[in-house]
C-alpha cells in the first residue's frame, strides 16, 4: 500500500448537518428542535448540574462544606522521640532529618513537636518548634535553634 492510494474511511467526510436552511433541506420549519419547550427556544440549553428541580447532587453531599484556609502553612512534622536515633551532642539540620528518612524532602518547612522522650542534649535546628519540644530538648542540656 502506497501513500497515494489511501482513501478516507466510509462516513469519515460527512459533511456537517445543515439545519435551518428551508424545507427541502429536510431540517427546515422548527430546525430539529421538536416543537414547544424549553430546549425548542432561543438560547436554550439548561446547565450540566441541573437535575429539573430536584435537590442538586453538590448540595445533597456533606463532604464539601465547610472552610479551606488558602494560607495554611503545612509544615513536616518531626517529634522529639525520633531524635534519639543521633549521636549525642550532634547538630541535626533539615539535610540530616532527610537522610535519616524522618523527613521525605525539604519541600516543606520542618516542625519539632514534644510527643515522647529525648535521652541525651542535641542542637537541633528548625523552622519551628512547640513549647513541649523546645522544653524538653533544654531539659537534657540541648539547644533549640531555629532557621
Amino acid at each position: 500500500m502506497k501513500q497515494n492510494e489511501l482513501s478516507p474511511g466510509p462516513w469519515s467526510k460527512r459533511s456537517r448537518k445543515r439545519i435551518g436552511r428551508g424545507d427541502g433541506s429536510g431540517h427546515g420549519t422548527y430546525s430539529c428542535r421538536g416543537l414547544k419547550g424549553q430546549k425548542s427556544r432561543a438560547g436554550r440549553g439548561i446547565a450540566l448540574r441541573f437535575e429539573g428541580g430536584q435537590t442538586p447532587l453538590v448540595k445533597r453531599l456533606p463532604g464539601r462544606r465547610g472552610f479551606t484556609n488558602i494560607f495554611k502553612t503545612d509544615y513536616a512534622i518531626v517529634n522529639v522521640q525520633q531524635l534519639n536515633i543521633f549521636d549525642q551532642e550532634s547538630e541535626i539540620t533539615p539535610q540530616k532529618l532527610v537522610e535519616a528518612g524522618l523527613i521525605s524532602s525539604l519541600k516543606k518547612p520542618i516542625k519539632i513537636l514534644g510527643d515522647g522522650e529525648l535521652q541525651h542534649p542535641l542542637v537541633v535546628k528548625a523552622n519551628k518548634f512547640s513549647q513541649a519540644a523546645r522544653s524538653k530538648i533544654e531539659a537534657v542540656g540541648g539547644r533549640a535553634e531555629e532557621i
